[in-house]
């Protein structure tokens, strides 16, 4: 009981957190200017206030004028769009306050995630007592440092070096949500922020509304860092292969449509795969170029949710393809199932669809730009040609609807694939037939390997000596996926075409025979 009296006490005389800065808010709104602009400076905050009007053509405000050496390395800017004050504006003209406060020190700001912030820079600004939000032109916040950061998330088609190198920061830019915490006055959020990074030593935050706003530094536990010359080799691989893959697959459907005469079950599986690699090939060309910042976050955000569903409904096809090969032959007797392959798209297409509106209505900031950073022959970073994507963003999500769900395909594949080659040399060793024998299993057997997907299994070699052979296989052969399906298929057609014949000409020989004896 007098424990409780001590905190009823200490929250009497200590206000909370949000009413100190809520009261110095009602301050520099309420205080009379003489001038345009008001400054007021302590050790933790600065605070700004100016008075603006209906005509506002924009703001840029930078703490790069300020004399202190401190300042001058981590400095901070803050630039207002023309479109700020359009809202309050619109209904009826008169004048507007906008205050601007920056705080050096996080301790007005706790939260549940104990995470720390670049520079422990908190900034905030508001308008009026106007609820500020959706602007059609983003504020730009910008951050300065001297830290070492790699972006969230991790690329597609693994093109870059992992180093043993430790303390690096994955920044984020967040705001201060009010209520957003059960034990604290609110929390850290990245809703209606983009996080970019212009530099190797610049984080720029383009966020669409007015609030507190920081970057979370998450320690990584590797650099991402990735030499100049390789990221463009590799680039060029992927670019060259899925280009070619595209050409393969939509041949591949074609001809598959064209020849009615094997309009099977297994066929149409195929058909569906080659469409699941296709729309792959396709969202991974067009990433880049949506990652643009002159395109909207919104058609990045986009095209990133829809490569991510590619890749799963590409790796759910691949678990399908392996299952029906279970099916063919393990199961000689008591294989017809209703609506097979029906049932077969719901799970292929409908699984994927599933996971990714799921995590799009959690969290829809985990698909956006990815920024990959690179680095000159000596190591030296060079923020100013890193390249992007539309990726995943978020490490958790990668690591369990990325490497998580291929890695288990690849296992449940590879499975099969060591179960077929057992089936095959048993038949072989029964047969007692070698040579050509040998021959087709062994085409047989890398056919299906391309067929399973086994190749991605590639993507958890990424150490030691295995980094840059792994590099370079897994780029070629998961780029060139479709076209090897596409000599796959031709070699399916022409096995199927000699076997065919050959029963033909087995077939006119023994009705010769027949004929001449009777």
């Amino acid at each position: 009981m007098r424990r409780m009296e001590q905190k009823a006490l200490r929250r009497r005389l200590l206000p909370p957190d949000n009413e100190l800065i809520r009261g110095l808010e009602d301050s520099l709104l309420n205080i009379s200017l003489n001038a345009s602009s008001l400054s007021v400076k302590t050790n933790y905050i600065h605070s700004l206030a100016f008075n603006l009007n209906c005509t506002f053509a924009g703001l840029s405000l930078n703490s790069a004028t300020q004399e202190e050496a401190y300042q001058a390395q981590a400095r901070h800017a803050m630039q207002f769009p023309a479109v700020l004050t359009r809202g309050a504006c619109k209904n009826r003209a008169r004048d507007l306050r906008l205050i601007c406060i920056y705080f050096s020190n996080s301790y007005f700001f706790k939260s549940d995630v104990d995470t720390p912030l670049l520079n422990n820079y908190v900034l905030g600004a508001q308008l009026g007592r106007e609820h500020v939000e959706n602007l059609s032109e983003p504020i730009n916040i910008s951050f300065w440092h001297n830290h070492s950061l790699v972006p969230l998330g991790a690329p597609l088609f693994p093109s870059h070096l992992c180093s043993s190198v430790a303390k690096d920061y994955i920044p984020t830019c967040v705001f201060w949500k009010k209520g957003a915490s059960q034990n604290y006055w609110g929390g850290w959020s990245p809703e209606g922020c983009r996080t970019e990074q212009p530099s190797s030593s610049q984080v720029l935050c383009r966020c669409n509304h007015l609030t507190y706003f920081a970057v979370l530094m998450q320690l990584s536990p590797v650099s991402t860092k990735l030499p100049e010359k390789l990221l463009n080799t590799l680039t060029s691989i992927s670019i060259v292969g899925c280009s070619v893959s595209i050409v393969a697959s939509l041949l591949t459907i074609v001809l598959h449509f064209h020849d009615r005469k094997q309009n099977n079950a297994t066929t149409r599986i195929h058909i569906n795969l080659h469409v699941s690699v296709l729309l792959l090939n396709v969202a991974f060309l067009l990433s880049p170029v949506l990652a643009s910042p002159s395109v909207p976050s919104a058609a990045c955000t986009a095209l990133a949710a829809i490569l991510h569903w590619a890749l799963l409904s590409c790796f759910t096809w691949m678990v399908i393809e392996g299952f029906n090969l279970y099916i063919l032959l393990g199961r000689v007797y008591n294989v017809y199932f209703r609506r097979y392959v029906l049932k077969l798209c719901v799970v292929g297409w409908g699984a994927p669809t599933f996971l990714v509106l799921l995590v799009l209505a959690i969290k829809s900031s985990v698909y956006g730009p990815y920024t990959i950073p690179i680095s000159d022959s000596q190591g030296n970073s060079t923020g100013l040609q890193n390249q992007s994507m539309c990726w995943v963003r978020s490490p958790t999500v990668h690591a369990v609807l990325v490497m998580g769900y291929g890695g288990l395909t690849c296992l449940l594949n590879l499975v099969v694939l060591v179960w077929v080659q057992r089936l095959l040399c048993r038949l072989r060793a029964r047969e007692k037939v070698l040579g050509t024998r040998a021959c087709q299993d062994t085409v047989t057997v890398l056919g299906l390997t391309v067929l399973l997907g086994t190749t991605w299994a590639l993507g958890f070699f990424s150490f030691g000596v295995f980094l840059l052979p792994q590099l370079f296989l897994f780029t070629i052969f998961n780029s060139l996926h479709g076209f090897f399906l596409f000599l796959w298929f031709c070699y399916q057609k022409c096995h199927s075409e000699t076997e065919a014949k050959s029963e033909m000409e087995t077939f006119s020989s023994s009705r010769q025979r027949s004929s001449l004896i009777s």
